[in-house]
């Protein structure tokens, strides 16, 4: 459906969702993920579980869900569980802090002695906080912890998929990151701490993707909407008229994990947009084709520089 007119600068293509769509669904053939193992972090509740939903409605054969909340993991595998039995999918928990380098170091050495090559690797889990008005009066660790958790552990665990001793020379991995990177909120402030973490992290994850090819690992970030859980309630509060649908996310998830969407390699795109009409659009593909910094967290109001324009 279309979206309302506060919509409109936001979106690159005319149609935008707020609920999933036949192009994104998770039983479409060709976003097929039989035969893969997804680890998911935040995986146990909110977003985080209605990706691994999708994922076994795309037949992976293997869901493991991360979260520092053992209780959760154990309620998160028995609803999947029960609510799957006839799927074939083999679903499995793994506590972790990725705020902490030997949780995560932790994390990878268990699977990799389990011989469990993981291929698709979902970065949900976020630290949230801190939020205010007033960013100097914000206490530093609270800060760090941010920063520490957004871009440092999202940055290890990318590393450690990317670098499994049981990959293969020519497997290809596919990295799928959820940002809020880019999202503004009036009247207050447009980026606070959080959101400046986010969007750190996605920009660095664009340089690995201009480091790494597509057929080494797919890179996709993405902003997945606005959704109604504990957080953004306890943030926004009642006062939107309207929230998206975690089924949207949830499956562009999958969508962003999939050949399909090869061609946004390294890109940052919100899932509010339509893929047909986005990859249909000749003027979005020029412009992905002839500017590097296209679609990728950058300096509002300016484009692309690099080195070589010192040199030339």
């Amino acid at each position: 459906m279309s979206g309302p007119p506060s919509f409109s600068a936001m979106s690159l293509t005319k149609t935008h969702h707020s609920d999933t769509y036949p192009a994104i669904s998770p039983t479409k053939p060709s976003l097929s993920q039989a035969g893969k193992t997804i680890l998911i972090t935040g995986g146990a509740s909110g977003i985080g579980f209605e990706i691994a939903r999708s994922f076994v409605k795309a037949s992976a054969s293997r869901i493991i869900i991360l979260s520092r909340r053992t209780s959760a993991l154990d309620i998160a595998a028995e609803r999947l569980r029960d609510e799957f039995q006839s799927s074939g999918t083999e679903f499995l928990t793994r506590q972790a802090d990725i705020g902490d380098d030997s949780s995560i170091t932790n994390v990878w050495d268990s699977l990799n002695s389990q011989n469990i090559l993981v291929h698709v690797l979902v970065l949900n889990g976020v630290h949230a906080t801190p939020f205010g008005p007033d960013t100097l009066s914000m206490d530093k660790g609270e800060l760090m912890k941010g920063f520490d958790v957004n871009v440092g552990g999202n940055f290890l665990m990318s590393s450690k998929f990317v670098k499994q001793p049981l990959r293969s020379t020519d497997q290809q991995l596919n990295l799928v990151n959820l940002s809020t990177a880019g999202i503004q909120r009036h009247p207050a402030p447009s980026q606070n701490p959080y959101t400046t973490s986010k969007a750190a992290f996605a920009a660095l994850l664009g340089r690995i993707a201009d480091e790494r090819s597509v057929e080494d690992v797919q890179i996709i970030s993405f902003h997945p909407g606005l959704l109604c859980t504990e957080g953004t309630v306890s943030y926004f509060g009642q006062k939107l008229p309207r929230w998206d649908e975690m089924a949207l996310p949830a499956d562009f998830a999958v969508w962003a994990a999939s050949q399909e969407a090869s061609w946004l390699h390294g890109r940052f795109v919100w899932a509010h947009w339509d893929v047909d009409e986005l990859k249909a659009d000749k003027a979005i593909s020029t412009q992905l084709e002839q500017e590097k910094g296209f679609l990728k967290v950058a300096v509002q109001g300016l484009g692309g520089v690099s080195f070589d324009s010192y040199f030339n």
